[in-house]
């Protein structure tokens, strides 16, 4: 088994990816093997809308000009994606939109190898945003049939700073948590 965590902010060892290890670490402590993929920061670009993945049926996007395709299939091969995001502006940042975008539909063009994979979303925001950006992320994964756990509140962690966001001991519970609960839906999806 495989969770794979996306990192959309593009600092690096920031919140989000302090959050993002909070709820991995279950996970590893259960033998399972993750990792972080790092779209924050990067040249990855926002769906055209071209059509050409459905025509080409690879799995792949048409456009071979950022970082996208060469992540898809560790994508696909995941149980569980877990998507981060710190909060800009009320919602998430613009790479974790278009990884969103992209994913969802090339994904689709092959027939949806996400269905029933398990997906659970993550945001730091320094006072607000984080509703709106895990239902948008939520949205991705109904829409792509994939499985989401609950945790013992919103998958929130407050903070601006780099580090602050591990004062929080709500979200910090909230993380291993979560991670915990992952552990056991994989466990009864691989039964």
């Amino acid at each position: 088994m495989k969770v794979i965590a996306i990192n959309g902010s593009p600092r690096k060892g920031g919140n989000t990816e302090q959050l993002l290890n909070l709820v991995l670490d279950p996970i590893k402590n259960a033998g399972i093997e993750t990792k972080i993929i790092q779209v924050g920061g990067t040249d990855i670009h926002g769906c055209r809308g071209c059509w050409a993945c459905a025509k080409m049926k690879t799995g792949k996007c048409a456009y071979n000009d950022d970082m996208l395709n060469g992540i898809l299939d560790e994508v696909y091969s995941a149980d569980a994606l877990i998507l981060g995001t710190p909060s800009y502006f009320a919602d998430m940042t613009p790479e974790l939109k278009a990884f969103i975008d992209r994913v969802g539909v090339v994904a689709g063009s092959i027939g949806n190898p996400l269905k029933h994979k398990i997906g659970a979303a993550v945001v730091a925001q320094r006072r607000g945003g984080g509703a709106a950006i895990q239902s948008t992320i939520h949205h991705m994964f109904l829409m792509k049939e994939m499985i989401i756990p609950g945790s013992i509140y919103w998958n929130y962690g407050f903070g601006r700073d780099k580090g602050e966001v591990m004062f929080d001991e709500e979200a910090k519970q909230n993380m291993l948590n979560l991670g915990e609960n992952i552990v056991w839906l994989l466990e009864k999806l691989n039964k």
